[in-house]
């Protein structure tokens, strides 16, 4: 026990505190005007932000197809880069590294470097859009174009950290197994969808709920590139909560904490449902 003391403080303070003290905050106005004086709400504060919050709607609305969209990129592309690499093809050490190499640099690196990627005037992007004769696109000011730009970049830094996963369940499989297909007169194709898939079945799902709740509490890029605009086009529930508490001079954590509360509600329900489903899907099939 003395030995756990240090690592087990470090865990209560930094981690049981801060979430038992959000969920009490959640239920009161804590006026910070007045030297943080509490008075309890009870479930005004969700009850305001499920009715009357039109902002938290329409972030809630961004995190959720940013939860749905992503996972249905990153893991069929890293599923495809995997099997390039399991093939063993030239330069395949500097492939592995190049693909992974995303996912080694902190969110804030990323969006500084996609922020010139992205500029209207001089970045790349655009560049390229020239280049094949079409109009520059202002693409973290367009409100219709900012949250697919968002969703490019967060796809190209995390696929290469699943393809690492995947790969390395495809090296557990059974050589003998693929080598009998293939012999049989299996495709490549057809080996991989009847065969590799379904062997894989259970990292995929890992990897898909993974992927859904990391993009659902997405905030750093954000931050970073847009800060949540044009016009809350790219605002985020993390993003929201941030400027709740402490941007838009509300003087109310309470508030703030509630919207965190029902958030992770959300994703733990959403989480839980879909992987029964995935799961009862599995089980129907075998």
């Amino acid at each position: 026990m003395f030995f756990l003391a240090p690592a087990l403080f470090l865990y209560i303070a930094f981690i049981l505190y801060p979430v038992f003290r959000t969920l009490y905050n959640s239920f009161h106005v804590l006026d910070m005007a007045h030297g943080m004086a509490e008075k309890y709400v009870g479930f005004q504060h969700f009850a305001e932000i499920l009715t009357k919050d039109k902002t938290f709607s329409l972030a809630a609305q961004h995190s959720l197809v940013w939860g749905f969209v992503s996972p249905l990129l990153e893991i069929p592309l890293a599923l495809l880069l995997a099997m390039v690499l399991y093939r063993q093809p030239p330069f395949n050490r500097f492939f592995r590294v190049a693909w992974f190499s995303p996912i080694l640099l902190s969110y804030v690196v990323v969006g500084i470097i996609f922020r010139w990627i992205y500029n209207y005037d001089w970045g790349v992007a655009n560049l390229i859009v020239q280049g094949v004769g079409l109009n520059p696109v202002n693409w973290l000011g367009d409100i219709d174009i900012v949250l697919p730009a968002l969703i490019f970049v967060s796809t190209w830094m995390f696929t290469g950290f699943n393809m690492v996963i995947l790969l390395a369940a495809l090296h557990s499989l059974p050589v003998e197994l693929l080598e009998a297909a293939y012999i049989d007169g299996a495709s490549s194709l057809r080996v991989m969808w009847n065969i590799i898939i379904p062997l894989l079945r259970n990292t995929i799902v890992n990897l898909l709920i993974l992927c859904f709740i990391g993009k659902m509490k997405l905030f750093d890029l954000v931050w970073v590139m847009t800060k949540g605009g044009p016009l809350w086009a790219s605002e985020t529930v993390s993003t929201y909560v941030i400027k709740r508490a402490f941007h838009w001079r509300t003087l109310d954590l309470g508030y703030a904490s509630a919207i965190a509360v029902l958030w992770f509600i959300i994703i733990f329900i959403l989480a839980v449902v879909f992987t029964r489903i995935l799961r009862r899907q599995e089980s129907l099939e075998y």
